[in-house]
């Protein structure tokens, strides 16, 4: 009787007409964004911005934090939060590029990477689920060990890839481009659908928004709240250690200081996409828009040589903003 309950309450939540609407209405919005920071940059950097050069580099850079950002789509419509990412990436990349694992090859590294990963949202998910932690406590506990292991591994310098596994960084230049796309915008771009049908049509996406809709009703319903919650911070991890190896591809190395406020761009880049930070509503295609918009923003400032910190209370503006936006919905929402 318990199961038969179980999959119509979890399969209700993200198929609400109105909330297809209104997420249809927030994507258009944010394309319109991207519309606009294009034009200003055509207009002031008219032989940079719209080059193809320039284009290549934004998906470049947008493809390592919107990996990391399709993981925390899952975990914050789960009504879950997770601030380790940044250093998990970190901690991966120095894990993976020891002398010791590198001497496996390249399959070595990216194993290291992406077990590293996982069991780093292993730990974090069984802290939180069955140690009963408060995500946000859970999670910077995570964020204090790996960045210190991170530290202590690498003895606070930068390990670079040795020229055995060389292949493994020729993926970023140009040659390895394929039909004019780069790899890393690639794996991005499968990550996401991958994910988009995960959450869109199987059970663990539905349940994914019931748990964060309303976790006790979840939980009468005869969903395993726990293993479910659980399972996101893995799913999260995963995507930390395919973000790592996408990172060592780029920069070549491994060092304690990667993935500085990663967490900072990717809960950013949920939220401009239209995800509730209380959980239950949100949608992938908005997250990736999100990073695209803040990706832009950076190379287009950058362009313009304008300073970081400018940069910064660019996008700490755009959070306020964002969530004000959600405040007000919901506010409209329950006075009817």
């Amino acid at each position: 009787m318990t199961e038969q309950v179980a999959e119509p309450v979890a399969e209700q939540a993200p198929a609400a007409p109105g909330r297809r609407r209104l997420a249809e209405v927030r994507n258009l919005g944010l394309v319109g964004v991207l519309v606009v920071l294009v034009v200003i940059g055509a207009l002031t950097q008219p032989g940079q911005f719209l080059s193809t050069g320039t284009l290549v580099l934004l998906l470049t850079q947008a493809s390592v934090i919107g990996v990391i950002t399709v993981g925390m789509t899952f975990v914050i419509i789960g009504g879950g939060i997770d601030l380790s990412v940044g250093a998990v990436v970190a901690l991966a990349t120095v894990w993976a590029t020891t002398k010791a694992t590198q001497a496996f090859g390249i399959g070595g590294i990216v194993f290291c990477a992406v077990a590293v990963g996982l069991g780093c949202g292993l730990v974090t998910g069984l802290l939180i689920a069955y140690g009963r932690l408060v995500a946000f406590i859970g999670t910077l506990a995570m964020l204090a060990s790996a960045r210190g292991l991170a530290i202590q591994l690498s003895q606070g310098r930068t390990q670079t890839v040795t020229p055995k596994n060389q292949a493994l960084v020729d993926l970023g230049y140009q040659d390895s481009y394929v039909l004019g796309i780069p790899p890393l915008v690639l794996i991005f771009a499968a990550v996401a659908v991958v994910g988009w049908i995960v959450l869109n049509r199987t059970t663990f996406g539905r349940r994914t928004y019931a748990i964060g809709g309303n976790l006790e009703a979840a939980r009468l319903a005869g969903i395993n709240v726990r293993l479910h919650t659980c399972l996101l911070y893995v799913l999260s991890g995963l995507c930390c250690g395919i973000a790592s190896v996408m990172l060592i591809i780029l920069t070549s190395s491994g060092t304690s200081g990667n993935g500085n406020l990663y967490e900072l761009d990717a809960i950013a880049a949920v939220i401009i996409g239209g995800t509730l930070l209380s959980g239950g509503r949100g949608t992938l295609a908005g997250s990736v828009l999100g990073v695209l918009v803040f990706t832009t923003i950076s190379v287009l400032f950058t362009l313009n040589n304008l300073p970081t910190a400018v940069q910064q209370l660019a996008k700490g503006v755009l959070i306020v903003l964002a969530v004000l936006v959600q405040r007000r919905y919901s506010t409209e929402r329950n006075s009817r």
